[in-house]
């Protein structure tokens, strides 16, 4: 059984993303430049931008955290969109989601110009990337591609569940695995929560990707030998035997489900880190684009 070490693989991808930036400096380029949008004190999204920040100090990418009270109006936060829109030293931002509940995200997410669009929500880059167009992919999704890559998983041919049918994982998951190219060319269903008897397909699958948000939903039962799993799950679990009174799990019953599969993520340390990564990734794809 092959663990589809993300932390480790995201470790290489920082390494080659370090030497391009120390290129650009040395030929005297620009220095790829993100920005962070952080609206409130949301435990999860304080600790999810800490890392960003850090990690693009490690790699000499600029970063800049933009830290906004909760109780900012939807039309202040427009404007602050428009700013950085107009800003030439950024060439990447991102909107830290959940915003607050009286903030639409759809017309946040709007307003993001296509071309700092790093995060790639924006339709404009949805859409490119459907079609198979230079575009900014998706990070967690993007992250799972490099990961099979990488770990030269064959998909060509195979039939792939997704589970999840999210604008940020699902769907776009499921386009790249039904496209064109050497880790896509997959036959591709996509199952959600209105699935009937899903059981029935995730036995039938030769790869599994599960973003659906339920602990230790996919059980040993439900999937066939040597099936390669990728579990994008993430859910704090309360655990008062353990020092931060909860533990991480997945939506896959790891340790079951392991033992049956011919590769694995595991969780944490497995899509996690390569979500952060591609961030990375992408940044300087939107700075090198400017050029």
């Amino acid at each position: 059984m092959i663990v589809l070490d993300g932390k480790k693989t995201a470790i290489a991808l920082k390494e080659e993303i370090k030497l391009t930036v120390d290129k650009r400096i040395n030929d005297g380029k620009k220095i790829p430049h993100l920005a962070a949008v952080l609206v409130g004190n949301d435990g999860a999204s304080l600790t999810y931008v800490g890392s960003k920040v850090r990690s693009c100090e490690q790699i000499g990418i600029k970063s800049t955290l933009i830290h906004l009270e909760d109780t900012i109006s939807e039309n202040e936060l427009l404007q602050k969109i428009t700013q950085l829109n107009n800003d030439d030293s950024l060439d990447g931002y991102i909107v830290q989601l959940p915003l607050p509940k009286h903030i639409n995200e759809e017309k946040i997410l709007l307003a993001i110009d296509p071309r700092k669009d790093v995060d790639g929500f924006h339709p404009s880059n949805f859409g490119r990337m459907a079609l198979e167009m230079d575009s900014f992919i998706p990070a967690t999704p993007y992250g799972i591609m490099e990961l099979l890559k990488r770990y030269k998983i064959e998909t060509s041919g195979k039939h792939c569940v997704v589970i999840g049918r999210s604008h940020i994982v699902g769907r776009p998951i499921s386009i790249l695995m039904s496209q064109k190219g050497p880790y896509g060319n997959a036959t591709v269903t996509l199952a959600h929560s209105r699935t009937e008897n899903i059981e029935v397909l995730t036995r039938s699958a030769d790869i599994i990707v599960s973003a659906l948000g339920i602990p230790e939903f996919l059980k040993a039962d439900m999937v066939k030998e040597d099936v390669v799993i990728i579990d994008v799950g993430i859910t704090r679990v309360p655990d008062t035997s353990h020092p931060k009174g909860y533990v991480i799990k997945g939506d896959v019953a790891y340790e079951e489900v392991a033992r049956k599969a011919y590769a694995i993520t595991p969780v944490p340390g497995g899509v996690g880190p390569m979500t952060i990564a591609m961030l990375l990734k992408n940044t300087l794809l939107a700075c090198e684009r400017r050029d």
